[in-house]
């Protein structure tokens, strides 16, 4: 969500509350959040965001400079509980790299637990394969369970071809190909949409029904990336 400010370098968190709530999602997944930080006002931007979508919310701090942090969050209204946050490795020898993390919340679905994981990955290929290669490992998705429906979601920075999307593939399925449709479904820039690198990555546990990403004007406008919508069903255990 660039912080709330918009490819018009408008700082608006009305406007992608907006954007979020003409979806009505169940779940939502943001990256890039301000908190507390001076060069947006100082405002909570996942508290601010989760009032006025009237959800609750976990937020994960990849980065910390004093009071000021930055990061991602899961928003939901429905049962949810945290199971984790924290960071991901970086580039071995690019060291002064903006810090990456992920947060998993179990979120409550008719009876069943959803694992769901949100994550920013780094823009280095190395850095976005080694980052991947934790997520795939015993600390995350090792640590989710057998039979477990399971997704992992966000902003990848990285498209089909790459290593660290291959890597996620290897235990999950990008859901755009299985959605109906089979949609391309690009992401950025929001402006000119070319590139698919926002992913949602699912178990066998989950049949998805279409992967969408929204084109109206305010959708453009409000941040640098399109949202991308996953509407999907949790299979009877």
């Amino acid at each position: 969500m660039h912080r709330c400010v918009g490819v018009d370098r408008v700082l608006d968190v009305g406007r992608i509350a907006d954007v979020i709530a003409a979806q009505a999602p169940d779940i939502v997944a943001l990256q890039e959040i301000d908190v507390g930080r001076a060069r947006t006002g100082g405002v909570d931007q996942a508290h601010r965001l989760a009032q006025r979508l009237g959800m609750a919310f976990h937020f994960n701090a990849a980065l910390r400079i004093e009071q000021e942090q930055y990061g991602d969050a899961v928003l939901t209204a429905l049962p949810e509980r945290l199971v984790k946050a924290g960071p991901l490795p970086g580039h071995p020898r690019l060291t002064r790299l903006e810090a990456r993390g992920a947060i998993w919340v179990a979120v409550l679905i008719n009876g069943v637990e959803l694992q769901v994981i949100n994550t920013h990955l780094g823009l280095v290929p190395r850095e976005q394969w080694r980052q991947a290669e934790t997520l795939v490992g015993k600390a995350w998705l090792g640590a989710v369970g057998a039979n477990r429906p399971v997704m992992v979601v966000g902003d990848f920075n990285a498209g089909p071809r790459t290593r660290a999307y291959r890597t996620m593939s290897r235990p999950l399925t990008e859901a755009r190909r299985i959605a109906s449709g089979r949609r391309l479904a690009p992401t950025f820039p929001s402006t000119l949409p070319v590139w698919a690198i926002d992913h949602a990555f699912v178990s066998a546990q989950i049949v998805v029904d279409a992967v969408t990403t929204p084109q109206d004007a305010l959708s453009r406008a409000a941040s640098d990336h399109l949202p991308l919508v996953v509407d999907f069903r949790i299979l009877a255990g």
